[in-house]
């Protein structure tokens, strides 16, 4: 597993070049239309390298605790996610990685102690599904050939993403504006042992839309495992953001 930091991948990004232009979704069906021109504004950087920085509460050990994080998404190499969380006032610091087509997660309390750990193929898997939904960051990749659009209704593009390894099925609900609403596909569920892996329904809800360089995207989340059943908010909902900051390169 590649040991990048997440600053040496940020580093390492070529800078865009091109710049968005409307007529380059002239041909995609109107809820893609509706998301694509809400989201970039004509002349915003078709990047393809962001850097985000966020806070919030994720549920740790039956516990919701808070939580400040970093993160860096090329989606030519993958993603580095840099966080520091809480319990009973001590630290717990690490990073979830995919990166070249490998997965990793690394916690430890005070620096020491693992509290969260896992690699391989599964873990890989997982992580793909997650960059995809994570792609609405990265507008400007929803434009290229590893992503396939249609459309269930007027307020539901769907986008079919086969890359990384992984081909994942994502589903977007729009508000009248074309912002994103509601997020979901089923993921790579990397089970605790005595599982088997399967797919997963993942997804929640986005709201309070920002935008950053003309690049507009929801700032709150909250996602989680089991989504669209009455497992979600007893069970499955585990990660509640706010993105502080987006930039691209």
């Amino acid at each position: 597993m590649t040991s990048e930091t997440l600053d040496e991948l940020w580093a390492s990004a070529p800078a865009a070049t091109d710049r968005f232009e409307p007529a380059m979704v002239d041909a995609q069906p109107p809820a893609v239309r509706r998301y694509l021109l809400h989201t970039l504004a004509p002349g915003a950087k078709l990047s393809t390298c962001a850097r985000v920085r966020m806070h919030g509460t994720m549920r740790l050990g039956g516990a919701w605790r808070r939580f400040e994080a970093e993160q860096v998404l090329r989606w030519d190499r993958g993603f580095v996610w840099r966080a520091k969380a809480h319990v009973a006032g001590l630290p717990i610091t690490g990073a979830d990685r995919f990166l070249d087509g490998e997965g990793s997660m690394r916690f430890r309390l005070l620096g020491l102690v693992p509290v969260a750990t896992g690699e391989g193929p599964d873990v890989a898997r997982a992580a793909a599904g997650r960059f995809h939904a994570e792609a609405m960051w990265l507008p400007a990749v929803l434009l290229g050939s590893d992503v396939q659009w249609s459309e269930r209704d007027a307020t539901h593009p769907h986008a079919r993403i086969a890359a990384h390894g992984e081909a994942s099925e994502l589903d977007l609900t729009l508000d009248e504006r074309g912002a994103i609403r509601a997020i979901s596909l089923p993921r790579w569920w990397s089970a605790p042992k005595g599982d088997e892996h399967h797919y997963e329904p993942f997804g929640g809800t986005s709201a309070d839309d920002r935008t950053w360089d003309g690049v507009t995207v929801p700032t709150t989340y909250a996602l989680g495992w089991f989504w669209g059943t009455e497992r979600f908010a007893p069970e499955g909902e585990f990660f509640r953001c706010v993105l502080d900051s987006l930039e691209h390169k």
